[in-house]
């Protein structure tokens, strides 16, 4: 059994060793990588984000990319959050999302893209919760396919230069939420 046991052990070491050899080697040289990267729209972070024009529910047209201009050459950050009415963490995190967008006004925008319901349901859940930023309606989930949407909610962070940060699937807690807009605000 002793034997056993130390056979064991001398080929997990040798597995970590020949793992992290690899990891080394298959690196690719930053030296080579002169060119400046390009990035292509895609909700995937590091990406930019993609461009969509919604309504609210009382009929104003809302656009990211006029949205992320807003603060001129800095450009503002934006937390998008896919919700809908019947999506019980969304109720939840809905709250915390309202205080953000009054303490953070003017610095950051949030967007707020329902899926797949219609007006008066946005307007009603809107009055519920007090929202004051604009919720969007995505009756055809065509955003939400856009970007990729699989689960509610997802909250996607994007800095003032159109770049997608961080996609959170699932729901966000306060400090969270205020931990990502503070990272976003100091770059």
């Amino acid at each position: 059994m002793l034997k056993s046991r130390f056979e064991w052990i001398i080929l997990l070491v040798i597995a970590g060793l020949l793992g992290t050899a690899w990891i080394l080697f298959s690196q690719e040289d930053m030296r080579r990588v002169s060119a400046p990267r390009i990035l292509t729209e895609a909700p995937i972070v590091g990406h930019l984000a993609p461009d969509f024009t919604l309504e609210t529910a009382m009929g104003e047209s809302v656009n990211l990319q006029e949205v992320l201009a807003e603060n001129g050459a800095a450009g503002q950050p934006v937390v998008l959050n896919f919700w809908a009415s019947w999506c019980g963490p969304c109720r939840v995190e809905m709250p915390d999302f309202q205080r953000a967008s009054m303490r953070y006004n003017g610095r950051v925008a949030f967007l707020g893209v329902n899926q797949g319901e219609d007006a008066a349901t946005v307007t009603n859940f809107g009055n519920q919760f007090n929202i004051t930023y604009p919720l969007l309606v995505d009756q055809s989930n065509e955003i939400n396919r856009l970007y990729n949407v699989r689960g509610l909610p997802t909250t996607i962070f994007i800095d003032g230069n159109g770049v997608v940060r961080e996609v959170v699937v699932g729901i966000i807690s306060q400090a969270v939420l205020e931990d990502r807009i503070q990272g976003m605000l100091k770059e």
